[in-house]
């Protein structure tokens, strides 16, 4: 082990120095060095850079579970504890959770739809449930409000719509994002909490004629609407909480949601493979994975 510290930092400090300063003679470590390196060794060598290369691409976002599935799509074998102790040397860690403050207003008078999905994640095929949450993002400029829509087929976020309030209108304009998105789709179930935006008439009535039907989580359960509230809580997690300014939250959260979040990361509940792709497989091999 000692070996291996002064052969990695040989380019930087003197041999000798670090012979003398390890206790270990100059002579062993060149007889060491001489010797053929073990093909463990150089596989681990090979590893550490593509678990490196892989922890720098998804921004510091990923475990070893999701390391271990990015590498083997790439065809790399490896087994998790493996990747996991080269993380741990490398000091690569994913970012943690932090608990999500709600940001629902249900004390309201306003029409509440009943909760007709009672909690049924598992849906086969595209455009039977969309799920719709509003969450909180803090600048030094003040306040952001982020509501999406979600298709609860594959996870992947069809609309969003970033403003500095949380008017009704906020809402709105991430169900037309989707709706673009999605095309004329009837018959949706269209899942929210009890937000007085989502019981607005306005809201209410743009779903009723564009043919959806609505259904509200049950009072104060958050749990109703788990899918929306974990997204929010992977974004916060894997995006970071800190911007510089507006400007930059909404390019940031932008970029997260349509490019990284729905085309490239891998989500544990789809197989590991992202949103899109698992849209892309055959409905009876997607429901199979």
């Amino acid at each position: 082990m000692k070996f291996a510290v002064i052969r990695l930092h040989r380019e930087t400090f003197s041999v000798a120095m670090m012979c003398r300063l390890l206790g270990v003679s100059s002579s062993g470590f060149h007889a060491w060095a001489a010797r053929p390196e073990p093909q463990r060794a150089r596989d681990d060598r090979a590893l550490t850079v593509a678990v490196k290369a892989a922890f720098a691409r998804a921004k510091g976002r990923y475990g070893s579970p999701r390391i271990l599935r990015e590498l083997r799509s790439e065809g790399r074998r490896s087994s998790r504890r493996r990747i996991a102790r080269i993380m741990r040397t490398e000091g690569l860690v994913a970012r943690p959770r932090k608990r999500r403050v709600r940001t629902t207003d249900s004390k309201h008078t306003r029409r509440i739809a009943p909760n007709l999905l009672a909690r049924n994640f598992s849906v086969d095929a595209p455009n039977k449930v969309w799920m719709g949450d509003i969450t909180y993002v803090a600048t030094p400029d003040g306040w952001l409000y982020l509501a999406v829509v979600l298709d609860l087929y594959s996870r992947k976020v069809i609309g969003w719509a970033l403003a500095d309030h949380m008017r009704d209108d906020l809402v709105l304009e991430a169900l037309d994002m989707a709706r673009r998105r999605r095309g004329n789709v009837s018959g949706v179930m269209h899942h929210t909490d009890r937000g007085s935006q989502y019981a607005s008439d306005d809201y209410l009535a743009a779903l009723r004629t564009r043919g959806f039907v609505a259904s509200m989580s049950r009072k104060g359960d958050c749990w109703d609407n788990a899918v929306v509230e974990s997204f929010f809580a992977t974004l916060k997690t894997e995006l970071g909480e800190a911007f510089d300014d507006q400007a930059t939250a909404r390019s940031e959260i932008g970029n997260y949601i349509d490019r990284f979040y729905n085309y490239q990361r891998l989500h544990s509940s789809l197989g590991y493979v992202s949103p899109a792709d698992y849209e892309a497989q055959p409905l009876t091999a997607a429901r199979a994975a």
